[in-house]
């Protein structure tokens, strides 16, 4: 175990009124954690949009650009040793959070950068496809960690990706040094796996598949993972310290009932999760040669 970070977590996604995605989980799960918050929201939603049509409030690009400006000049920005980015409300807000970082890392060169690609899922894109190539095109690149689930990974990439071995050729194709894939493919009969891949090294954490889940699990994980990062875990056990305490708030919201996860009531949850995840090493890919034909 690495000396633990104590710095600041910079935490920028939508917030909801009611339920538990975006803002309203990272932040939970980090301050649960021990860590120090700055919370920026990038839209306010009464609820997750999958409880039915709301008002959205948005921030002007402008107003969102000067706030940013606010941050990068803030005496304190020293203080911080990550940043977490989540749903954006505009194909402008990327941008914003380009430089953010940029000049985080300037104050900090150990700051590490979280981009969970909030864009999609089965279904297919729930974005604008400006926003979601702005994320592609500008903080993807930028990231230490990337934390895609399969689908986003997919649309990111430009092709289908049927297995395991296909999610890590994508991952490396796109960059970032650390990837954590989210609904990668099981190997467990009636499962469900989050695919690590860091350097030469795949590992699969998985557990029981659970039907009709609500919604804020990526963004709990996302969370969840970096805060163990940031206790100086290694990566095998942040990601298995992770992936249990997401299904065990998951396995107790469904015995709730819940249409949210019920962070509120499952707090121990997070610290000292008893659940069991199945963890196992992948056969990783020797690098693509390049081409010596003329």
């Amino acid at each position: 175990m690495r000396e633990i970070n104590k710095g600041a977590v910079i935490v920028i996604s939508s917030h909801v009124v009611r339920g538990s995605v975006g803002n309203r989980a990272a932040v939970f799960a980090l301050e649960a954690l021990g860590r120090p918050i700055w919370a920026l929201p990038t839209i306010v939603l009464p609820w997750h949009p999958g409880h039915g049509p709301a008002t959205r409030l948005r921030f002007p690009d402008d107003d969102f650009d000067s706030a940013i400006d606010d941050l990068i000049r803030a005496p304190w920005l020293g203080e911080v040793s990550a940043i977490l980015s989540g749903y954006f409300g505009s194909a402008r807000q990327p941008a914003a959070i380009a430089r953010l970082v940029e000049a985080a890392k300037q104050k900090n060169p150990d700051l590490l950068y979280v981009c969970d690609p909030v864009i999609g899922d089965l279904g297919g894109l729930y974005v604008p496809v400006e926003t979601a190539t702005a994320i592609r095109e500008q903080l993807i690149p930028l990231a230490d960690l990337a934390t895609p689930n399969r689908y986003e990974l997919q649309w990111l990439a430009g092709r289908e990706l049927p297995s395991n071995q296909a999610i890590i050729e994508a991952a490396g194709d796109l960059g970032p040094k650390r990837m954590l894939v989210t609904s990668a493919v099981p190997m467990m009969a009636k499962g469900t796996g989050n695919l690590l891949l860091s350097g030469r090294s795949a590992l699969l954490a998985e557990h029981r598949l659970i039907d009709n889940p609500p919604n804020g699990l990526g963004d709990l994980l996302a969370a969840v993972f970096l805060a163990r990062l940031l206790e100086g875990l290694d990566e095998e056990k942040a990601l298995q310290l992770a992936t249990a305490s997401v299904f065990e708030i998951l396995m107790q919201t469904a015995k709730r009932c819940g249409d949210e996860l019920t962070l509120e009531s499952d707090a121990t949850s997070l610290s000292t999760p008893m659940a069991m995840v199945q963890m196992r090493r992948l056969l990783h890919p020797a690098p693509r040669k390049p081409s010596t034909r003329p």
